[in-house]
């Protein structure tokens, strides 16, 4: 009996696969020897994170002042680039814990490899606070714990020290979501496995899996259990982290629309990083039929909408400064667009406002050349929106004779390259040994948008 497909909703998954089929063509390329490609790019994403241990290395046996830090920007290039992999690392958790409480079957293609991309950029972003630390082998002093050291103690009161606790309960909540939704797959790669270490490894991570209904019924409990806790945190984590400019008296840091600001930042520019990974993806492991166009349209809508927030956000900020009679705030603004860094601003606006206004037409949110070009621009825009906020701000101060201003030096430039290696490097090795597509919740849609009455002729 022939089955048909429902006119009201378009399948997920297109090609009429079967269960044996989603298995297949989500294990065939752990299964197979990496590609030469896959070895060039491996190597160049090896090379970039060498260069950032090397500058690193160099930073912590010189001192911060291989950075172009100045008595007035004390923060630049290595918090711009924390506040950047944060906000990456917010689509993973939204795909996987809000749209999954949401009953949005669209995510389970893409929610695997943008958990792992949270966890990655997570990684990349705590790397940053610590060198800025000067001192990072004492970095666990921001741990409180009972300590020797009389009445030296971490600072409750501290934005700082709430990014700690913040970035690390994100960290491992999203560790433990992504883990437990990878072991029904490690128990499918266990089983085909023919290699004895490959057997030994999946077999023992997948913690006994066997498949059962009692093992699924509590999977589910646990997932559904993690969802609901990973999902503060996408609002939580980006929050805590625009309190360390909303609680300061810097002009253009304290207000209050930063929390909102940097969330809604944060998934825009997290969506636009998983559309760039994803699209690769789809078109070097030929996952056409489980990444498809309604995928990209759906990832592109979100865009649109926290994008929208982002441009409001913008024009908030410069009707706030100009309504509020403040001097200095109104100089601030006035600075950001027409001083010395106006270029950056400009560059932040346009392609974070003016070129995803692009994706409202349908042709060109469905042309996946064109989507990765925007997106690719959007990543640009955002890094730009925290350099901007972070910079300018700092380099105009309220007394005129100590303004100064900052250049990046190669450490920092060879530091940021590092950190884009060290995220490559780590996707890549996700890529070669774990499943990127989920294959247990792939199967489970694979009826979606068929007419369960069938044909019957």
């Amino acid at each position: 009996m022939a089955e048909h497909f429902s006119i009201l909703r378009k399948p997920l998954i297109l090609g009429n696969k079967t269960f044996s089929d989603v298995t297949n063509d989500v294990a065939f390329p752990l299964e197979k020897k990496p590609t030469t490609a896959w070895w060039i790019t491996f190597g160049a994403a090896l090379a970039m994170f060498i260069l950032g241990v090397v500058a690193v290395t160099y930073q912590i046996e010189t001192g911060i002042g291989t950075w172009g830090l100045n008595n007035t920007v004390g923060w630049a290039f290595d918090i711009t680039n924390f506040v950047f992999w944060i906000g990456i690392g917010h689509a993973g958790t939204l795909i996987s814990a809000i749209l999954f409480l949401f009953d949005q079957k669209w995510r389970t293609s893409v929610n695997r490899s943008a958990e792992a991309m949270t966890i990655f950029a997570v990684i990349c972003a705590g790397i940053f606070p610590i060198i800025h630390m000067g001192r990072p082998w004492l970095a666990f002093w921001v741990i409180p714990y009972p300590n020797y050291r009389g009445p030296l103690w971490v600072n409750f009161r501290s934005p700082l020290v709430w990014d700690m606790f913040a970035i690390a309960t994100y960290f491992t909540i999203s560790l433990v979501f992504w883990y437990v939704g990878l072991i029904p797959d490690l128990a499918t790669l266990r089983d085909r496995a023919k290699a004895k270490i490959k057997k030994f490894l999946y077999g023992f991570f997948s913690l006994g899996w066997n498949g059962s209904n009692r093992t699924w019924s509590r999977y589910e409990t646990v997932y559904l259990l993690l969802a609901g806790l990973a999902t503060p945190l996408v609002v939580s984590v980006h929050t805590i982290v625009s309190w360390d400019f909303a609680t300061s008296v810097i002009p253009g840091w304290h207000t209050t629309i930063f929390p909102p600001y940097f969330v809604a930042g944060a998934v825009f520019s997290g969506f636009a990083m998983v559309l760039t990974l994803m699209l690769i993806v789809r078109k070097v492991l030929h996952f056409e039929e489980y990444i498809t166009l309604h995928h990209i349209e759906s990832m592109c809508k979100i865009i649109i909408a926290t994008g929208g927030m982002v441009g409001l956000a913008y024009v908030t900020e410069f009707f706030i400064a100009l309504y509020s009679g403040n001097e200095y705030e109104r100089f601030t603004f006035v600075n950001r667009a027409l001083g010395p860094y106006g270029w950056a601003y400009w560059i932040m606006v346009s392609c974070n406002v003016l070129i995803p206004q692009l994706l409202w037409w349908k042709k060109i949110r469905t042309n996946v050349a064109l989507v990765f070009i925007i997106v690719i621009f959007i990543n640009i825009g955002m890094w730009f929106e925290r350099f901007v906020i972070i910079t300018t701000s700092l380099t105009r101060d309220y007394i005129p004779a100590s303004w100064a201003s900052y250049i990046p030096t190669s450490v920092e430039i060879a530091t940021l390259i590092g950190s884009f290696g060290l995220f490559f490097t780590l996707f890549l090795l996700f890529a070669r040994f774990l499943p990127m597509i989920a294959i247990g919740e792939v199967k489970a849609v694979l009826s979606y948008g068929k007419n369960s009455l069938g044909d019957k002729r």
